[in-house]
């Protein structure tokens, strides 16, 4: 398999499907790495904030730098364990990372979209430019119904300010999409898994290496 790029990603809200598609990618192609999330290559800080109410500290005491800057921190050192060589796979890219730092940052601060969004980029500066393959994968293209369909998925109720959390998340993916912000878009409604997985191949070039194999 010929190196996709340095680094993939799977991207989008709870429950759309990001796992089982890393999964798939993972077990079929050596040539992927899986590097997982970003607080696995960052243990230290986010076990100490674990360690209290957890909830309370992402949404309520630690502030939009302190958030932002751990997102990063541990997506630098999740991108410095890639070998060479090989195509790092990333549970939630930069892209992913920004949004829910900026969605957080809504309900939080109580700034609109735009305004967390300038402060999240503004806290990230020249990091906040992804060099990644990143697969925006959204259970709708209506941010209402993205939320309905993930929050029926959860098997029990979304409580405390996680529903507006993910409520604004969705929005805030969609107004990504819309500016351009990841690679490609897969709109996953009332599709397959096996079908969505193919236009994720699709949209990494790896359709035609799967056809050429089952030959």
């Amino acid at each position: 398999m010929e190196q996709v790029s340095d680094f993939v990603s799977l991207n989008g809200p709870d429950n759309v499907g990001k796992t089982t598609h890393l999964v798939r990618l993972a077990e079929r192609w050596d040539g992927l790495q899986p590097l997982g999330a970003v607080h696995e290559h960052d243990p230290e800080p986010w076990a100490r904030v674990a360690t209290g109410n957890y909830a309370r500290w992402w949404f309520e005491t630690s502030t939009t730098v302190e958030l932002t800057e751990m997102l990063l921190v541990g997506h630098a050192k999740r991108a410095a364990a890639r070998e060479d060589g090989r195509t790092g796979l990333l549970d939630r890219g930069l892209p992913m990372l920004l949004a829910a730092a900026a969605a957080t940052c809504v309900v939080k601060d109580g700034l609109t979209v735009g305004e967390a969004f300038k402060a999240v980029t503004d806290i990230a500066g020249s990091r906040a430019e992804a060099s990644e393959t990143s697969i925006l994968l959204l259970p709708s293209l209506d941010a209402e119904r993205s939320y309905a369909i993930t929050s029926a998925r959860e098997g029990r109720p979304w409580t405390g300010i996680y529903p507006a959390y993910q409520k604004t998340l969705h929005a805030v993916l969609l107004h990504q999409a819309d500016h351009g912000a990841y690679t490609a878009v897969v709109d996953c409604e009332g599709r397959s898994l096996d079908d969505v997985h193919a236009n994720v191949l699709d949209h990494l070039g790896l359709s035609r290496l799967t056809d050429e194999s089952s030959r």
